[in-house]
Parts: C-alpha cells; sequence; structure tokens
C-alpha cells in the first residue's frame, strides 16, 4: 500500500515521509523542489517532480504507483507573502488542492490526509483553542488553509473518501540536523539568524496581557508533527470511511517568546537578551492547543518538549550555517 506524499521534500513533509517509512508505508513523494530539497529523502523513496497542478502528472503518479491515499502537505506557508502575494496562494493552496483531489477521486483513492494550520483560527480569545473555535482567519494563508478544508470534507462526503485535516500549531525543531529548517521565518530560526549576525534578538511587543508581556504560543516538535501524520495514517486504514475529522497538532502548553529566547540561550550558551520593537499587525497574545481531541480520536500525544525542539534546530542551523560557527 503507497501513500502519495505531496511536498514530501520539504521541511515538514521530509519528517513525515521519514516517519512514514519507519513505520513500515510505502510512499512516493510529489515535491516542485520549490523549497524542497531532494537530499532530504530516503534513497529508497521514488520522487516526481512536478507541480501539484498538473493534473496529467497527478494521474500518471497515482495510476502507476497503485497509491491508496494522499498526504498532503505541499503548499505555501509565508503569512507576509500571502497578504502580498493573494492569488498566488489560492492558486498554489486552492486550486492546487482542488487538483489533487479531482485525481485522486478519479483514481478511486480512498483516503486523504490535509496538512493544515492554526492560521484557520485567526486572533481567538480564549485560553485554549479546541477544534470547536470559531474560525476567522486573518491572512490569505489562514483563509485557503480554511477553505482548503472546506474543500476536503465536502470531497470526502460526495466521493465516500476517509479524510482527515491536521491543523499544526507553532513547528519547531528537527528529527535530524540533515532536516532542519532552512528557512528563517519562525521564531526560532530568526533567532539564531540575529545570533549569528552578532545583533540582538527582537521582540515584537513586550505590552500584551501576558504574565511577561509577550506573545505565548504553542510550539510543537517536528517530529511530533510527522508522528501525528503516521497516527492519521493508521486511523484511516483500519478505519477507511472516517470522514470530516479535523483535529489539533499542539502539546497544549504555552510558552512566551520571553521563555523561549530564555531557552534558546540556555541551548546556544549565548547572550539572547532582546530589543523591544513595536507589535507585529496582527498577533494575537496567546495562541495555544487543546490537544484533548486529537488523543481521543487516535491516541497521539506530543513527546517533545521546548527544549529538545531548540536543541535539535540548533544543530541543523550550524550544519546548514558552518562559516559562522
Amino acid at each position: 500500500m503507497t501513500w502519495l506524499v505531496t511536498g514530501g521534500a520539504g521541511y515538514i513533509g521530509a519528517h513525515v515521509v521519514r516517519a512514514m517509512v519507519e513505520a513500515g508505508h510505502g510512499v512516493v513523494v510529489l515535491d516542485d523542489l520549490s523549497t524542497g530539497d531532494v537530499a532530504r529523502l530516503p534513497a529508497d523513496v521514488p520522487l516526481v517532480v512536478g507541480s501539484t497542478l498538473d493534473r496529467p502528472l497527478l494521474g500518471t503518479v497515482l495510476r502507476e504507483h497503485a497509491v491508496v491515499g494522499v498526504l498532503h502537505v505541499a503548499a505555501k506557508k509565508q503569512v507576509g507573502e500571502s497578504v502580498e502575494q493573494p492569488l498566488r496562494y489560492y492558486r498554489e493552496n486552492v486550486e492546487g488542492l482542488r487538483v489533487v483531489l479531482e485525481a485522486a477521486v478519479d483514481a478511486g483513492v480512498g483516503r486523504f490526509l490535509l496538512s493544515s494550520s492554526a492560521a484557520v483560527y485567526g486572533m481567538p480569545d480564549v485560553d485554549l483553542v479546541t477544534e470547536d473555535t470559531p474560525c476567522r482567519p486573518i491572512s490569505p494563508y489562514g483563509e485557503t488553509k480554511l477553505a482548503g478544508e472546506w474543500l476536503v470534507r465536502a470531497t470526502g462526503r460526495a466521493a465516500g473518501m476517509g479524510t482527515v485535516s491536521l491543523r499544526y500549531f507553532n513547528v519547531a525543531g528537527a528529527a535530524a540536523p540533515e532536516l532542519a529548517d532552512p528557512g528563517a521565518f519562525n521564531l526560532v530560526p530568526m533567532v539564531f539568524e540575529r545570533l549569528d549576525a552578532g545583533e540582538p534578538p527582537r521582540v515584537f511587543g513586550d505590552d500584551y496581557p501576558t504574565p511577561d508581556g509577550t506573545c505565548i504560543r504553542d510550539y510543537i516538535h517536528v517530529a511530533d508533527i510527522a508522528s501525528a501524520h503516521v497516527a492519521a495514517v493508521r486511523r484511516l486504514t483500519e478505519r477507511p470511511d472516517s470522514t470530516d475529522l479535523v483535529l489539533n497538532i499542539g502539546r497544549g502548553e504555552g510558552v512566551s517568546v520571553h521563555e523561549m529566547l530564555a531557552v534558546i540561550g540556555e541551548v546556544t550558551g549565548l547572550d539572547t537578551t532582546p530589543v523591544v520593537t513595536p507589535r507585529r499587525a496582527g498577533d494575537p497574545a496567546r495562541v495555544v492547543a487543546s490537544a484533548e481531541r486529537i488523543a481521543q480520536e487516535l491516541g497521539w500525544k506530543a513527546r517533545f518538549g521546548v527544549a529538545e525542539m531548540v536543541s535539535s534546530a540548533w544543530s541543523g542551523w550550524r550544519r546548514q550555517h558552518p562559516a559562522q560557527s
């Protein structure tokens, strides 16, 4: 039984692929390599270089590899960029998903898992975000993820396809140094980049209604993200009639920016005393997941803590930036 992983050569996708292979699942990867890297993939995993918008190619891949399920990880994911390029984000994230779903339905694929995001919630004013918290995305990126969930749900109902949507919270860390996040768009690599440049980390606002005045987020190790996908695949394999299953992937624990900087300082041995700059528009004070439903539905729970996320991310960063070490 082979599963197609779209975006499988990317940061998160490659972790998913590795976890799937280790769990004994057959995998084929489709990736346009715009942000993916062939070196992240196990040597025995087939890679098809191409776009999720290429309907004929998708049909060929699904047929030739006898695909039984799809893990759709491929997407554009930078919030700020989505504000500047909404048409691109809707094309890649919504139309690309529509094309993949169409190909899957035509090929008789009965299982579909969507990588979604906590960005669908927008700025929730609750202590713990449950799957029933109203979705009010505040960026085109978040809108495309919510629209994607709707599309997967509707298709699953119409085609009798088992579906799961997984809403990631703040992803960090690496299962191995060679799989580390190469970008500097999230807090941990952004801090690493500033430290390498000999500059203090930046804190965007310290006057939020939180204990230390900085934003609180739920950070989740990327290896835990990958294991949640494997748990969802097990659910879809055992119960292919599962539909409309939407689950948060988080630890249910909030970490403030100041607390994260303290951990980064401990791991790196560097001074992480920040400079405070004005708030960024659209940053909610607190976004922390409720992880109860995924535990109930999939028997899954996060294994790794913040220190393990930071230390693994730092090992990967040093591997990618040896000149500054």
